[in-house]
């Protein structure tokens, strides 16, 4: 008996440093378009927290179910609350990760706030893509017209679009569609990953079968964000669906190393 503690104490002992080092991580997950925190990413939150990662898996404005409920800076301030509670929960490194239009965020994100990594899984939803202008220009142009009048925060029938569906509606304001439509705004892959903070670390996960349009700017993508020695590019085999759940192993092994540092 005495040979089995001997033997294994050790190992118990690293294994609960560990945990309580996992606990001081804070991480905050974001789904994809029309997603929820239940759909695709799911299981990455549920892996983050067996780790002892402290996770906020969010509600965004461009789930199912809020359909833009809010503009992009309301967006923003929700992550900040979010990355709050985490903090008061004793998380001292924190992170942003999102899946797909999650991803883009989390980068936007990084361009206006501090945070210790991002975690960008098969980033998507860049409006100023050749696509959305194609899809959506007819409602942008409605919505801007709208604002010119003066009937900015009137409620209309819209247009989103998403590769693998197509258009499909939402209802919300004008201001509110052009604040996050606007092919010229923020919400764009270029804009977004070269305006991430210097300093800031980025895991930029890019499946192998993700779809055509985003493999054909991955690296495009990776190259503008700004240098850093622990910015990495990761190819999980992989669809865009499953990308985060197939690249959760590196990720949490990637959000340890940041945070050793």
């Amino acid at each position: 008996m005495l040979q089995f503690y001997s033997r294994f104490l050790p190992l118990l002992v690293g294994l609960l440093i560990g945990m309580a080092h996992a606990a001081n991580i804070g991480v905050v997950l974001m789904h994809g378009k029309s997603g929820n925190p239940a759909k695709f990413v799911d299981g990455l939150a549920g892996e983050l927290r067996d780790t002892g990662f402290e996770v906020a898996n969010i509600e965004m404005p461009w789930s199912g179910n809020r359909h833009y409920d809010v503009n992009m800076q309301s967006a923003v301030n929700e992550i900040s609350a979010a990355l709050d509670a985490l903090r008061a929960k004793g998380a001292k490194k924190v992170f942003v990760a999102g899946h797909s239009q999650g991803g883009l965020f989390a980068l936007h994100y990084g361009g206006l706030h501090g945070v210790d990594g991002i975690v960008a899984i098969a980033p998507g939803g860049s409006h100023g893509a050749s696509a959305f202008r194609g899809a959506l220009g007819g409602h942008v142009a409605k919505a801007k017209a709208m604002i010119d009048a003066g009937n900015g925060q009137a409620t209309e029938s819209f247009a989103d679009y998403e590769g693998a569906k197509g258009t499909f509606t939402i209802v919300t304001s004008a201001t509110i569609y052009f604040d996050w439509f606007n092919p010229d705004g923020p919400h764009n892959m270029d804009v977004a990953a070269s305006h991430v903070k210097p300093g800031t670390p980025v895991l930029y996960v890019a499946p192998t079968r993700d779809y055509p349009a985003l493999k054909k700017t991955r690296q495009s993508n990776f190259a503008a964000l700004p240098r850093h020695e622990l910015t990495r590019l990761i190819e999980p085999n992989a669809d865009h669906l499953a990308a985060p759940s197939a690249a959760a192993a590196d990720i949490i092994s990637w959000i340890r190393e940041v945070s050793a540092r």
